[in-house]
């Protein structure tokens, strides 16, 4: 496999295991454990959930941008001369990156503290801040991906 080819591939990992597993929580689990689950078992789930899944996160969050920027330099001169796609996935990448650390930092330490203290209509609408973010990461995830996929000139 080409020096390219290991990148890339490396980045295509990451956004799918990102974008992926949003989509997963969004689509799947979520009415899954809306329809199984009661409110408190619901949160102590989401917890969880979010745990380690955040992990995953953190490691596309690393890869995607020391990949991409690897890209730019394998395939192109620079950033200058990247096409407008690439800076715009970038800047994608930077709204998606700023959603998630509002989550991680701000709203999922509020969820544990309140799944904690078992007060768990402040944990419901915690989680209700969360999945509305969620929500959106996920949308502009896959305007990213469609992006990537496109290719389009402009």
């Amino acid at each position: 496999m080409t020096p390219f080819g290991i990148v890339y591939t490396l980045h295509v990992l990451s956004a799918l295991v990102w974008v992926g597993g949003m989509f997963f929580a969004w689509m799947v689990l979520r009415p899954a454990a809306m329809k199984a689950l009661e409110g408190p078992a619901r949160l102590k789930l989401w917890v969880e959930v979010f745990q380690g899944f955040f992990r995953w996160v953190w490691v596309a969050v690393v890869l995607l941008p020391i990949s991409g920027v690897g890209m730019i330099h394998l395939q192109y001169a620079g950033f200058e001369t990247a096409p407008r796609y690439v800076q715009v996935m970038m800047g994608l990448y930077v709204v998606m990156t700023a959603l998630f650390i509002r989550i991680q930092a701000l709203l999922l330490p509020e969820l544990r503290t309140a799944v904690a203290a078992q007060d768990w209509p402040t944990g419901a609408a915690v989680l209700g801040r969360i999945r509305r973010l969620v929500g959106i990461n996920l949308l502009v995830g896959l305007v990213l991906v469609a992006v990537a996929a496109a290719r389009p000139i402009f």
